[in-house]
């Protein structure tokens, strides 16, 4: 008996969506039977290395950190990416070197933009 060329694909998602489901169930029937019955203000504390905590949680961070991570995790990728075609530089086509001079060219235009608008300067 041939199976249907798709069955395989049928059985995958149907496993790839129970999975997740099942997951979810097994974790809501945890929290529902496992859980602190009676919550209190000690079981609600915030517990922090066993040190009360003091001052107030909500902190005003400054979004320009995170644009320095975010430029930095920018051109760390950006190494990873040039790592392997200089490796393999001599073996690639002169397409390859076209492709990551493009690559190189639009983050350095990224960089060139970030730099016009003041977005580097730690203020």
């Amino acid at each position: 008996m041939n199976a249907h060329p798709y069955a395989f694909l049928a059985l995958f998602l149907g496993v790839a969506l129970a999975f997740p489901l099942v997951l979810l169930a097994v974790a809501k029937a945890w929290f529902r039977f496992f859980q602190p019955p009676k919550p209190s203000a000690v079981k609600q504390d915030v517990y922090e290395c066993g040190i009360a905590p003091s001052g107030d949680s909500w902190i005003q961070f400054k979004a320009h950190y995170y644009l320095y991570a975010i430029l930095f995790l920018i051109f760390d990728v950006e190494v990873l990416f040039l790592l392997p075609f200089a490796v393999a530089f001599t073996g690639l086509p002169a397409g390859a070197l076209t492709a990551m001079l493009a690559f190189i060219l639009l983050l350095a235009e990224g960089l060139v933009w970030a730099w016009h608008r003041g977005h580097l300067e730690w203020k």
